[in-house]
Parts: structure tokens; C-alpha cells; sequence
């Protein structure tokens, strides 16, 4: 009985793997195919260096990509996963940050005048609980870019001051797509260490659960994408 449960599970586990790739697929489908974007000669040697069927553990990536000279500035170091479930959100404390000035605001009427004009120049919006009937009305603007404040992310709170020093810290909010099992976010940049890098990824991997993961990939701004071995994070 043991071992038919066991089959039944990596047949589950196949299946799931087999949905994330079509809604890849779907996705791709389903956007206007873009103009074919001429790139450098740099990228088209590090593309063929690249084995894109290869899987590569995750300190051969952080090499490879730091090895590269094909930007004249720090570009953002990226993961992108592909998930076997939807819907997945939460937070996770980056040892070294993202390399990048998080951008809080805390609403007021100033805050509230720009968000009604689409004029969003932050990352993540604050506010307290007797806030809320202002923000339901600004939901539909607020919800669809990640911004709504709730408790659960800790941005709607009466220690406005805490949740300031917390998301300045490293601490990042995660969200998948909201139609695809996709989920993009920046791990550092480029001329982090080595092993700031391997920590950052390894810490967000392990955050978002490696059971919930298809594939993950690691790129810069600027290069092609390697796959990772997902074997070590089990």
C-alpha cells in the first residue's frame, strides 16, 4: 500500500509540474508577439555559454552571472519561479536586502490626492485602521498593483513608526501573478558577494516552500536565465 501512495503523490507532483509549464505557455500565447529586440554581441556569447537545458546549482549561476560583463551599470539580480500553486503572498526578511531604496508612504490626504490621480511613486503604503473607509475607496486603484494596506502584511497598523523600520530593513512582500502560478523578485544585485547573494535566494527559495515550485530561474536585468537545481533546497 505504501509504495502505490508514493506513486500516486510524484503522480500528482508530474501533473502539477506539467499545469505550471501551459500557463507559461498560455501567458505567452496570450500577449501581442513583440518586435524582435536586436541584442549585443556580449549577450550572444553568454547565451551560447549558457546551457539553457542544464540544471546548475545555485552557486555555478551566481558565477556565471557575476562573471559577465554585459552592462556598464549594477544591474538587479532576478529569480523567477514557477509555481504549482496559485495564489501565493507572503514575507520573507532578505539577510542583505535588495540592494534597492524601498519607497514607503504613509497615507494622508497628500498620499490620498496622488493615488486618486494615479500617481503612484512608492512601493509600499502604510496606514492605520481608521484609515480604512478612505482606502476602500481608493481599492480598485490600490489592489491590483499589491498596494491595499492589511494587517496581515503588516502595512495597516497603529505602530506606523515599527512597520517603517521593519520594511526598511530587507523585509520583502511577495505576491505571485494574479492569473498565472508566476512569480518574479529581486534578490540583490550584482556586485553583492558570492554569498549574500546565495543567502538572499536560498532564504526567499525556502520562504515561498520548495513543494510549491516548479522551476526557478536566475537571471540579471541584462542576461539570459539559468535554471537552478531545486535538489539541495529539498
Amino acid at each position: 500500500m505504501g509504495k502505490k501512495k508514493e506513486v500516486l503523490v510524484d503522480a500528482n507532483k508530474v501533473k502539477k509540474v506539467k499545469q505550471a509549464d501551459e500557463a507559461v505557455l498560455t501567458k505567452v500565447k496570450s500577449q501581442k508577439k513583440p518586435l524582435t529586440k536586436k541584442r549585443g554581441k556580449s549577450y550572444s556569447q553568454a547565451k551560447v555559454s549558457f546551457d539553457r537545458t542544464k540544471l546548475y546549482t545555485l552557486k555555478e549561476v551566481v558565477a556565471k552571472l557575476q562573471a559577465l560583463s554585459l552592462e556598464k551599470f549594477d544591474p538587479t539580480v532576478e529569480l523567477h519561479l514557477n509555481l504549482l500553486e496559485k495564489n501565493l503572498k507572503g514575507e520573507v526578511n532578505l539577510p542583505h536586502g535588495t540592494g534597492r531604496e524601498v519607497k514607503i508612504a504613509i497615507f494622508s490626504p497628500e498620499v490620498e490626492a496622488l493615488i486618486e490621480s494615479n500617481k503612484i511613486n512608492f512601493d509600499i503604503l502604510l496606514a492605520s485602521p481608521k484609515d480604512m473607509p478612505k482606502l476602500v475607496r481608493l481599492a480598485k486603484v490600490l489592489g491590483p498593483k499589491g498596494l491595499m494596506p492589511s494587517p496581515k502584511k503588516g502595512t495597516l497598523t497603529d505602530k506606523i513608526e515599527e512597520a517603517v523600520k521593519k520594511l526598511s530593513s530587507g523585509v520583502v512582500l511577495y505576491k505571485s501573478e494574479p492569473k498565472f502560478p508566476l512569480l518574479h523578485q529581486s534578490v540583490g544585485k550584482k556586485s553583492f558577494k558570492p554569498e549574500q547573494l546565495v543567502e538572499n535566494v536560498t532564504v526567499f527559495i525556502k520562504a515561498v516552500g520548495r513543494k510549491n515550485i516548479a522551476q526557478a530561474y536566475l537571471k540579471t536585468s541584462m542576461s539570459p536565465a539559468l535554471k537552478l537545481d531545486l535538489t539541495i533546497f529539498s
